[in-house]
């Protein structure tokens, strides 16, 4: 499983939740889910005098956004899903990740995403409905 932690790079507030987010993580789901911090709108910046809010620009600087992807051991992307930069890419990375954890760690996947254990439906071969026989 994986978890994007996003904020918006122009809203201090939203980048102040990621640590309450992280503890509700930490607190809640397992230890071994990926987590990866997105700082959204990087195309927010003040030399972008076309920008769709007025006054909104960059708050959140890139080094403060890998700070603190550093002190939590994740990954930082800046990302414009506006513009399309970088979004693939975060979401390569974490799938990779869930991936690369779900084999050190020997797990079996065995539901697809789907939440439907696949091994159990191994021997149901039956086509068709025989309602009423």
């Amino acid at each position: 499983m994986g978890i994007l932690l996003v904020y918006d790079v122009t809203d201090e507030q939203s980048f102040l939740n990621i640590r309450n987010w992280i503890r509700n993580i930490e607190q809640h789901a397992s230890d071994s889910v990926q987590k990866i911090l997105i700082g959204n709108k990087c195309d927010m910046t003040e030399d972008k005098p076309n920008n769709l809010f007025v006054g909104s620009k960059q708050v959140i600087d890139t080094n403060r956004g890998q700070e603190l992807a550093d002190e939590y051991g994740i990954k930082f992307f800046e990302t414009s899903a506006k513009t399309d930069a970088n979004v693939k890419k975060a979401f390569i990375a974490i799938a990779t990740d869930i991936v690369e954890k779900k084999a050190t760690s020997g797990e079996k996947n065995t539901n697809n995403g789907s939440g439907l254990d696949l091994d159990k439906n191994k021997g149901n071969t039956k086509k068709g409905c025989n309602c009423g026989n």
